[in-house]
């Protein structure tokens, strides 16, 4: 006779094709159901792309802005010329409109009603992002991530909501605690899919 744990080995063998199909045939319906289900967290859209534009007033085009979802945020690239050398206030605002004037693309985005500011007590909200650093050329490279936006539709802090969104870099740095602080808006460019 052989001993227990290998008759248990020895009848598992036996019934492995049964056995496994019906167990694979489980764990697919399983994972089928969860995904129906909504039972994953990650964006539906991961590896998905958007894009910015950003122009001057006078409509001259001044930089790209492309952002990437990922499982747990959004990686935002941004390359802007034209500015003047130094911080620039940069912001996500809750409007996709940059005409007739920049003012168009309303306040910054806040879907959760937070306040303005990294330093701001409650904040920061969705749309604040840091400055972005202009060298002596003015030119200004920065990659930011965020996992208070998505590019998913139907989520509240989706930047694709009925009214769309806009990057706008404003003509002073941003103190992180004032909204008024990063002073004119000098770039505005509305976000698009793709």
């Amino acid at each position: 006779m052989l001993p227990p744990a290998l008759i248990l080995i020895r009848d598992v063998t036996r019934e492995a094709p049964v056995t496994t199909m019906i167990r694979g045939l489980l764990a697919t319906t399983a994972l089928l159901l969860a995904a129906a289900c909504g039972g994953d967290d990650s964006p539906e859209s991961v590896g998905a792309t958007a894009r910015a534009t950003l122009a001057m007033p006078n409509g001259h085009a001044v930089g790209q802005v492309i952002l990437t979802q990922t499982a747990t945020g959004v990686l935002i690239s941004a390359e802007v010329v034209g500015l003047t050398p130094g911080a620039h206030g940069f912001h996500i605002h809750g409007v996709g409109a940059c005409s007739p004037d920049f003012t168009a693309a309303g306040s910054h985005f806040a879907p959760d009603g937070k306040p303005h500011g990294y330093l701001a007590e409650g904040g920061p909200h969705a749309g604040d992002l840091p400055n972005l650093h202009a060298g002596e050329d003015g030119s200004a490279r920065a990659e930011y991530f965020t996992a208070a936006v998505t590019l998913d539709s139907g989520p509240d802090h989706s930047l694709f909501d009925d009214d769309g969104s806009a990057f706008i870099v404003h003509a002073d740095p941003d103190d992180y605690r004032d909204v008024a602080s990063a002073g004119a808006r000098i770039a505005c460019g509305v976000i698009e899919r793709g």
